[in-house]
């Protein structure tokens, strides 16, 4: 499997804050059946204030840790990145890293504050969509706006983003609400990806088959793999 939303970074943003556990969740993500991790750091202006160049080099760190505790867990990285209006010109200069491609245009991992869907939303991602970049909207399921009325997120759907759920979410580690959201987007066939959001190795381990087996049974072993194989391998690797 691909992960392609988790904080494994040490000491970057809300994951883990010590190198130590950082490769403890590394060595749990293979034990769970994840061969390659794509790392996605908070990208929160004034709050976690991470960019493409700090990114870079705190990956290439932990690649080499990796390598040396013989983990053999393949590395990539992205950003999860807040909706807000400040790092339009992050954007503009190049520093936001991007996961790959779909459909020719970057996929950039979108989050928005957990309360609402804000105001203006729909004209953020119409100037991402003008500028070749396409959002992919991190686990809208646990968005409580979306949570009370699910046709929140549909607008992003035709608009053409991509749709990232938690797979804890899916197998209602989250509760019964997000569970609900979770099973309905994938009913709706609205969903690209599902990744762990891991953060640590307790609460929020970087886990992802509990969550596969209840896609499966929704769309079938082939459609729910594609989730965290099959798309996640073309975005990053337009194969």
């Amino acid at each position: 499997m691909i992960d392609l939303h988790c904080h494994l970074l040490p000491g970057i943003d809300d994951g883990p804050e010590t190198l130590a556990d950082a490769l403890a969740m590394a060595r749990l993500a293979v034990g769970n059946g994840i061969t390659e991790a794509h790392v996605t750091p908070h990208l929160h202006v004034g709050r976690w204030d991470n960019d493409l160049a700090g990114i870079k080099k705190a990956v290439e760190a932990y690649r080499g840790e990796l390598a040396a505790a013989a983990i053999p867990l393949k590395l990539g990285f992205g950003a999860e990145v807040r909706l807000a209006y400040e790092v339009l010109p992050l954007i503009e200069a190049g520093r936001v890293p991007f996961l790959g491609k779909w459909d020719g245009l970057d996929v950039l991992l979108l989050e928005m504050p957990h309360g609402h869907v804000p105001v203006g939303s729909d004209k953020f991602v119409g100037w991402l969509m003008n500028r070749g970049i396409r959002p992919m909207i991190a686990h809208p399921e646990r968005n409580k706006e979306i949570m009370r009325d699910s046709a929140k997120l549909a607008p992003f759907v035709l608009a053409g983003c991509l749709v990232q759920l938690t797979a804890g979410a899916v197998a209602g580690e989250f509760g019964d609400e997000c569970e609900a959201r979770a099973i309905e987007f994938l009913a709706n066939g609205w969903v690209t990806v599902l990744a762990s959001d891991a953060h640590d190795v307790d609460t929020r381990p970087p886990s992802m088959t509990p969550g596969l087996e209840v896609a499966r049974s929704i769309l079938g072993s082939e459609a729910a793999q594609a989730l965290v194989e099959g798309n996640p391998r073309r975005i990053v690797y337009g194969t």
